[in-house]
């Protein structure tokens, strides 16, 4: 299900996804008595961007053989050409510093805190991220989610296995508006106790770490969030997340 919205306004989107220097990234959600007071200016990126990631632990110390989960994708040639060229008409004509790598970089970032406001219903924390048509649906929809399904949704950085960009649009309002959309995919390590199999679905995968009598089922899992940003002479230079899918989990 597509959850679509309006532009809106999202500052500190802007500041993580758009503006060049050290602003890029959006920092782990902070607890209620916080979140209104978020310090995202002059955050440096976590980690850098990883094509594959692994699941192991670190050093020497670390147990048992090392756990590693790679998602390959094929991306078609035309695709991939498509999008390339549509990232050179926005360093052309609407942000000579756009850059598709800290774009994806933020974009992880927020899609991370977002999910993960999401999963712990914290709805009121989304006003500057999300579009307000996107959160009217999402309250209803999270509202009627199964505790499984919920806790599904939340996607920590170190468990996003893999990110791709999807569609990109340049397009113009009515107005004379001028709009860019960016589509994100991602695909994410997640706990939950979910069924092996959706009605209507195909399988979600599963990955199994360890042996039978330590053994832990993660499931791989797909979200899509559109961010947009409106390009017209004079508009703020903001993101915002206009939609979000989450398949066969938030329907």
């Amino acid at each position: 299900m597509a959850l679509r919205g309006a532009p809106a306004r999202c500052r500190w989107l802007a500041r993580a996804l758009a503006a060049p220097g050290a602003a890029r990234v959006l920092p782990p959600p902070l607890l209620p008595a916080a979140a209104s007071a978020l310090p995202l200016a002059g955050l440096r990126p976590l980690r850098p961007a990883a094509r594959f990631a692994s699941t192991a632990g670190q050093g020497p110390e670390a147990e048992g053989p090392q756990r590693r989960v790679v998602v390959v994708r094929i991306t078609s040639p035309f695709a991939w050409l498509r999008t390339r060229f549509y990232y050179l008409l926005i360093r052309l004509y609407f942000d000579p510093e756009f850059r598709i790598e800290e774009f994806t970089r933020g974009a992880k970032q927020a899609f991370s805190v977002v999910s993960k406001l999401l999963s712990q219903r914290k709805l009121d924390l989304l006003h500057e991220l999300v579009s307000a048509e996107v959160l009217q649906v999402l309250k209803e929809k999270i509202s009627l989610l199964p505790d499984n399904h919920r806790d599904a949704l939340a996607a920590d950085m170190d468990a996003i296995m893999y990110s791709t960009e999807g569609d990109v649009r340049i397009y113009y309002d009515d107005d004379g508006r001028k709009f860019v959309s960016i589509l994100m995919r991602f695909w994410y390590l997640n706990g939950a106790n979910l069924p092996d199999e959706v009605p209507g679905e195909t399988k979600v995968f599963q990955i199994v770490f360890g042996d039978e009598s330590t053994k832990e089922k993660r499931h791989l899992l797909t979200a899509n969030y559109e961010f947009q940003r409106e390009f017209t002479e004079g508009a703020k230079p903001d993101w915002t997340i206009t939609r979000i899918e989450h398949p066969r989990l938030l329907e």
